[in-house]
């Protein structure tokens, strides 16, 4: 097959950045607003301003697509409705990027005609879900991160005519499968689902044992795919290279940007290719890997026993006699650097911008904020650079980026359409979610994680009795084994089947007869995407676990469906397909705040679970009220070795949830 060639695209968190990728030669560029971005702690865009950059993207042939990927509350709907209508009449964004149904329902009601394209917080992860996600017209799918090349070619051999996949070759990797993690949200109220991660999984942890020294056990290196991108050039579905970075600074940008565009254009050439790693290799990020990329080869990206934070060293801290930190740098530092000073979770922690011009070996004094000690040999990294040459690229392009109008503000005049509320159902039901079904005879509210070994478990008149909960996560090579599994269902009676991702009802068959229910992990959170649920065919549908005690009250009055909620049981932190060594499954891991967690494999995936559960029964007879009609205990075995928990989580019940 003759080689294609993928879109570079280039993050962007603000105005230098996006310019970066324009002078370095990017295809398109993906740059988030001030609301519903899944990186709200990037600086993102007004809409006028990301109006006038956008129009200079097209007069260089450069397309920009617009991330909208947050999970959508109920109060957000209309803001959301109003936002998407005026940036398709000022941005015109080539691509809206998705997470929530809702915002697919959004983009048709207001005549948004570009491209949707599927987040991988939609944790699109298996070829069958991509039949499902283009019955719903959307145009392309992010994969994700944890897919090998392998896997990557099923997922392609899979795609639909109408559809193409991106995915990413280099930037940050998070621990947890995207869209399967809550561990900010559990921790501290701040979603990741909305974009507030505050990054629990780069922090310290360590064993129960004194001796076991704190590591960066969850913390990722970067993905850097560099050479071994030279694969999917034969993968025609693959119509985008994605760099992750929409945090990153101009140098990062550009350096990352022209990297890949050259191993694009010149996959063949040794010398361009060594040009091209050395470049990334200047590009002031983490220390990468090329993960699990390679089937043959695959690596646990990994190293908790060392830092994993971006940038480049330059220097160690010294202190003067009258205690004032300083360094002496290792390379020069020009004016308009960046230096970060030490990590997050270090004393005097912060960032620091070179004014003046500093030669290699040169002394830099250190200002000291609050009464926090900054530590003798704390390291410092240059995290952003402005050379001359980029600099100059910049003005050049912010000076034609001057002589374009900004659109004047206008107001929308959508009128959005809310589906219906159902009628509520007359009875209320507890059901219990188990691993293996329980002994004796099974009654109604028996729910079973499905797999194999449940079934062999399950006395055939029972499998009818049970409601089925397909895993949160499926990957390419278990699809086979998953539709074994519903097949001996079906086969056996069962109707009932909980979904956790709304793609896999793809793996069934379409004669069916069938019962679907929305599991808590496809994220409900507002009417349009229940009512989106009901168009494909479920049943039910359990909201997210993770929403407020308002967001839980104002959804069963506007909802399509008959509603239910995770009331108590063990909800997990996260689910990863890696682990490193150090990590002991089912022994209690502790972080610097003495919070407890603890590790599961199930399958190809690890679950990381907090040391307590989830408690909303005190709740039930409010939400009974409010219109729900299921109520989920999901149980789980606990580890001998972890400590029995002394207290349960209500969750975001009392909070606001960022």
């Amino acid at each position: 097959m003759n080689e294609h060639k993928p879109e570079i695209l280039a993050p962007a968190g603000d105005q230098s950045s996006f310019l970066a990728a324009v002078a370095a030669g990017a295809d398109a560029v993906y740059a988030g607003l001030k609301h519903f971005s899944a990186r709200m702690e990037a600086y993102n865009f007004a809409t006028s301003e990301l109006a006038a950059l956008a129009e200079l993207g097209r007069a260089h042939g450069v397309r920009t697509y617009i991330p909208m990927n947050t999970l959508v509350k109920p109060e957000d709907m209309e803001s959301a409705a109003r936002l998407i209508d005026r940036v398709s009449r000022t941005v015109k964004p080539d691509g809206l990027i998705v997470q929530d149904l809702a915002m697919v329902d959004l983009a048709r009601q207001v005549g948004y005609e570009g491209e949707l394209h599927l987040s991988t917080l939609a944790n699109v992860t298996h070829p069958a879900a991509l039949k499902a996600a283009a019955e719903l017209g959307v145009n392309r799918v992010v994969v994700p991160r944890e897919l090998n090349l392998d896997e990557i070619k099923q997922m392609a051999d899979a795609c639909p005519e109408n559809m193409t996949l991106e995915m990413f070759v280099h930037g940050a990797l998070c621990y947890c499968v995207s869209g399967r993690c809550y561990w900010s949200s559990f921790f501290g109220g701040k979603s990741g689902l909305r974009g507030r991660c505050v990054q629990p999984c780069r922090r310290l942890y360590g064993g129960a044992r004194r001796k076991d020294q704190p590591k960066r056990l969850f913390s990722c290196l970067d993905l850097g795919l560099d050479v071994l991108t030279k694969p999917t050039l034969s993968i025609p579905q693959v119509a985008s290279w994605k760099i992750e970075g929409r945090k990153k600074g101009p140098h990062y940008v550009f350096y990352t940007v022209t990297a890949y565009r050259m191993l694009r254009d010149n996959p063949n050439d040794a010398k361009t290719k060594k040009d091209a790693v050395e470049l990334l290799n200047l590009a002031l990020g983490r220390p990468t890997s090329h993960s699990v990329f390679l089937p043959q080869r695959p690596y646990t990206p990994l190293d908790p026993s060392n830092e994993t934070g971006s940038g480049f060293l330059i220097g160690i801290t010294k202190q003067e006699k009258d205690g004032k930190p300083y360094f002496t740098c290792r390379e020069e530092l020009l004016p308009g650097d960046f230096l970060r000073i030490g990590y997050q979770d270090q004393p005097g922690h912060q960032t620091l911008k070179i004014r003046k011009y500093v030669p290699k070996r040169g002394k830099v004094s250190i200002p000291v904020k609050g009464k926090t000690r900054l530590m003798s040999g704390t390291q410092v990294f240059l995290i952003d650079r402005r050379e001359e040459g980029l600099v100059n690229a910049l003005k050049k392009l912010e000076t034609e980026l001057s002589r374009i109008n900004t659109p004047e503000k206008t107001a929308s005049d959508i009128k959005l359409h809310l589906p219906g509320a159902c009628i509520a159902p007359e009875r209320t039901a507890l059901h219990t979610l188990q691993r293996n079904p329980p002994k004796g005879k099974t009654k109604f509210g028996t729910d079973v994680w499905l797999s194999m070994n449940a079934l062999k478990r399950t006395p055939r008149p029972a499998v009818s009795k049970i409601w089925w909960h397909l895993p949160p996560v499926i990957w390419p090579n278990e699809e086979a084994e998953i539709r074994k599994e519903i097949e001996i269902c079906l086969s056996g009676g069962g109707r009932d089947f909980v979904l956790n991702a709304p793609w896999q009802k793809a793996l069934f068959p379409e004669d069916a007869n069938t019962r679907f229910h929305a599991g808590p992990f496809c994220n409900v959170a507002n009417p349009l995407s229940i009512a989106m649920l009901a168009d494909m065919g479920f049943r039910s549908a359990y909201v997210s676990p993770e929403l407020s005690r308002d967001d839980f009250l104002a959804l069963p009055s506007a909802s399509r469906l008959p509603l239910g909620v995770v009331v108590s049981g063990m909800w997990p932190l996260g689910i990863s397909r890696i682990i490193s060594e150090e990590t002991q499954l089912m022994s209690p891991i502790y972080s610097q705040k003495k919070e407890i967690c603890w590790a599961r494999q199930y399958g190809q995936n690890y679950w990381i679970y907090p040391g307590w559960p989830l408690d909303l029964s005190a709740e039930r007879k409010v939400l009974e009220n409010a219109g729900y009609s299921m109520f989920l205990d999901i149980q789980e075995p606990w580890p001998k070795s972890v400590p029995e928990p002394s207290r349960t989580s209500n969750f975001n019940w009392d909070l606001s949830l960022l």
